[in-house]
């Protein structure tokens, strides 16, 4: 398995490549940006771009997905409860400072349940809004990790202040879904460093009740 995480773009997103290197393929997680440094990764591994997978559609996180899929033909997955927030583009460029990415609707949404990933990496969709409301996790069960986006950080939760953010709807999501997964599980979130679940129901500041 190769499982390459970096962090891209002004807001230093975590994209994450993930690539079966028996099969020859490979899934990238939110690629905000940076895509010629992605695709070169991709082209220098020898794998080929299955899926585009979007953990919901602020630009640091979607904002590189169309450059992606031009380049390798992969389709992109984002919840579809998150399109407004596609065609939000221009002002959320002007609240980075940035200029504005073509963006395009997902190929299909990553609703509650669907299996995604690799055949020997399977992942399920946990739809957790509350950042955004097409916010989703995707659940590695056989290899006990958990992408989480922006709702769960090391020591923290996702911000709530944006345009379809709910404060009670995301403790609910992870109270509800992440927290329901085994202590052991490694959370990769959206910003900064890795943790797990057990870590953060001991010691997140959001979650002491839970």
């Amino acid at each position: 398995m190769i499982l390459e995480t970096f962090p891209v773009g002004p807001l230093q997103c975590n994209c994450t490549l993930l690539g079966d290197e028996e099969a020859g393929e490979a899934i990238v997680i939110d690629p905000g940006d940076e895509i010629a440094r992605i695709y070169r990764r991709i082209s220098d591994l020898g794998l080929k771009l299955k899926q585009i997978l979007i953990t919901h559609a602020h630009i640091d996180h979607v904002g590189g997905a169309l450059k992606l899929k031009r380049l390798t033909g992969a389709p992109i997955l984002l919840n579809e409860e998150d399109l407004p927030l596609l065609k939000m583009m221009d002002e959320q460029a002007a609240w980075v400072g940035v200029a504005t990415p073509e963006v395009t609707g997902p190929d299909e949404s990553l609703t509650e349940g669907l299996t995604v990933g690799l055949s020997r990496y399977p992942a399920q969709v946990l739809h957790t809004p509350g950042h955004t409301q097409g916010s989703v996790c995707l659940h590695f069960a056989p290899l006990r990790m958990v992408f989480a986006g922006d709702t769960l950080f090391a020591g923290s939760i996702g911000r709530t202040d944006l345009p379809g953010g709910n404060g009670r709807q995301i403790i609910d999501s992870i109270q509800t879904r992440l927290m329901a997964l085994s202590d052991e599980t490694r959370v990769l979130p959206g910003h900064g460093p890795e943790t797990t679940i057990g870590e953060e129901r001991s010691h997140n500041p959001f979650l002491r009740k839970f």
